[in-house]
């Protein structure tokens, strides 16, 4: 360790790491802060207390992308604020959780006075994800009725009348008619700050989470209706029973009206610089949290996955990920990448015709960009009217980062928008690879294909080809040289010991089509040079092979490739229709 550990407290610089069992265990699937600080070591992110307490905003929607510690932190929030409430067996004084971060000595102290000083209403909607309203109706429902038994104090308050503890009864005691429970969160707001002359503090985690079920089963307009009701009542009060309230999701979803009357909210994306180091972790905290747990030899190779995202002005790490990777005897993996489907990125590969996907594998370069404007109030369902909304949904949801966040509310900034690191890398890689080998026939004949590549066999090679181009081909119409030059591309991913697939670079005297580069030595460096011909006979097919072969000489496209110890493999590969003819040869070094 290069930092210092005191009272439960690692410091390395500005960084603070709690660790108040002292047993350096990770926060692997622990989002609840009491929980993990009592229990494991938590980077510490305390001063977003301090920013949401001096912000003017009533209302604060933050947008972050999943495992991104929104729950974490909100969480947090409600240990902070809480006043720990009566009727919760598991409330309690949380000021000792907080004594050694940063809020706890910031300003000279001057929060402390707000640790354990509001009631707090706090409501994950994560459970609500359901398949039909009546299901979903009644989730909510559920957790309604559970955050008015935590306040069950309420029940015997001698500050509210008769009306307000019958009402209070019904709702808690699962009897509230629809009508109790769309105007459940404004008088829950009411009746606390009735009780304790201290206006109440609301939190609402993965607020999002139900609109995205609701919108891929049916239900999205009765879902959207109840939750503006819902929120706007208790959100938009002026003041009169709300503290302040702050809301987590990963999209926006300004356009479904949920927040139209809310001019009160303030929505923070990760474009913008406010509360930029409160998500994520920051190079500073992975370093410190290395040294801590004495693996800071594996530093550089966690930077190269894990790293590259920005967040408004900073530079940040996938918290999921960096942990899982300590948990895991630092192996790298997609750790962020398996708690999910990853259907933004599976949507994209499998329907994207020739020209989106020249833009994907254009990603997957070194230093690939795409260039586009992001509208962040995008949801999943825009994509079947508004294809350019893709990349702004990838954005939302991690799978790309830009370091272009000026004007961070803007629409029409066009940003460079680019792939964060290897472990996002790998899974747009794997949903390639799917979809090609489906398009292949299946895994096995994919393999055959890529042996048939590296043993140099062009009979099977063109076999295998042949296949594709009868059977499955169809998904790019196979018009133009284009066309088969993105089927090929797409097909060559994955092949056994080598990279991605490098397309349409400069080299020798011009530019080749396509180019497999070696990871491992024993293996060839692969260029292959395409033709088309509408109308051409096998023998002008075969003709045309040659004629590639020929080109790539006569450019020397493989050049580079003279003083490698197993030289280099040319492919030239003719098409017309569903025919082709391959031609190859071996260069040595």
């Amino acid at each position: 360790m290069t930092g210092t550990y005191e009272n439960g407290i690692y410091r390395e610089g500005d960084v603070r790491l709690s660790d108040l069992s002292g047993r350096r265990r990770l926060p692997i699937g622990r989002d609840g802060f009491a929980a993990a600080v009592q229990g494991s070591v938590v980077v510490d992110k305390s001063l977003l207390i301090a920013d949401v307490l001096d912000s003017s905003a009533a209302v604060t929607l933050f947008c972050r992308p999943r495992r991104f510690g929104k729950s974490l932190n909100m969480t947090m929030l409600k240990s902070f604020f809480e006043i720990p409430p009566a009727s919760d067996p598991n409330a309690e004084d949380a000021a000792y959780l907080f004594e050694g971060l940063s809020i706890w000595d910031a300003d000279g102290g001057r929060y402390r006075e707000h640790q354990g000083a509001y009631p707090v209403i706090y409501i994950s909607f994560n459970p609500v994800k359901k398949q039909n309203w009546e299901d979903a109706k009644n989730a909510l429902r559920q957790l309604i009725v559970w955050e008015y038994i935590r306040h069950g104090y309420l029940s015997d308050s001698s500050e509210l009348n008769e009306q307000e503890r019958a009402y209070f009864d019904r709702v808690a005691g699962w009897e509230a008619t629809d009508g109790d429970i769309e105007s459940s969160l404004i008088n829950l707001t009411r009746l606390l700050f009735r009780h304790h002359g201290r206006r109440p503090v609301v939190l609402i985690d993965e607020y999002d989470a139900p609109v995205m079920a609701a919108r891929d089963n049916g239900y999205y307009d009765e879902m959207v209706s109840f939750l503006k009701g819902w929120l706007t009542a208790a959100l938009k009060d002026g003041g009169q029973a709300l503290a302040f309230a702050c809301l987590t999701g990963v999209q926006r979803i300004s356009k479904e009206s949920i927040f139209s009357d809310l001019n009160n909210l303030v929505v923070n994306t990760s474009l913008n610089t406010k509360y930029d180091e409160r998500y994520g972790f920051t190079e500073d905290e992975v370093r410190a949290l290395a040294n801590y747990l004495d693996q800071a030899a594996h530093f550089p190779e966690m930077r190269q996955w894990y790293d590259g995202y920005r967040f408004g002005s900073v530079d940040v790490y996938n918290p999921w990920s960096v942990l899982n990777y300590f948990d895991n005897d630092c192996e790298c993996a997609p750790y962020w990448g398996n708690t999910s489907s990853n259907a933004p990125i599976a949507a994209m590969v499998r329907g994207g015709d020739a020209r989106l996907m020249r833009k994907v594998y254009g990603l997957l370069t070194a230093g690939g960009l795409v260039e586009a404007a992001l509208d962040l109030s995008v949801v999943f369902g825009d994509l079947d009217a508004r294809p350019e909304a893709l990349w702004s949904l990838l954005y939302l949801a991690g799978y790309l980062t830009t370091d272009d966040t000026e004007q961070p509310n803007s629409k029409d900034v066009v940003r460079r928008l680019r792939i964060p690191n290897l472990e996002i890398a790998s899974l747009y890689r794997s949903e390639i690879i799917d979809r090609f080998a489906q398009i292949a026939g299946g895994r096995d004949c994919l393999i055959d294909l890529h042996r048939a590549l590296v043993d140099e066999d062009a009979g099977l090679l063109a076999e295998e080809l042949e296949g594709v181009l009868l059977n499955s081909a169809s998904c790019y119409d196979l018009t133009s040289e284009n066309s088969y030059h993105m089927l090929l591309v797409g097909l060559l991913f994955g092949a056994p010991g080598y990279g991605n697939p490098v397309s349409n670079r400069e080299a020798g005297r011009g530019r080749f089509d396509i180019r497999l580069i070696p990871e491992r030595a024993g293996l060839p460096a692969i260029t292959l040079e395409l033709k088309f011909e509408r109308g051409a006979d096998s023998g002008r097919l075969e003709a045309l092979a040659a004629e590639a072969l020929a080109q790539i000489e006569a450019r020397a496209y493989d050049a580079e490739a003279a003083g490698s110890g197993a030289g280099s493999l040319r492919y030239g590969i003719a098409f017309s229709g569903k025919s082709l003819a391959v031609a190859v040869e071996r260069r040595p070094s």
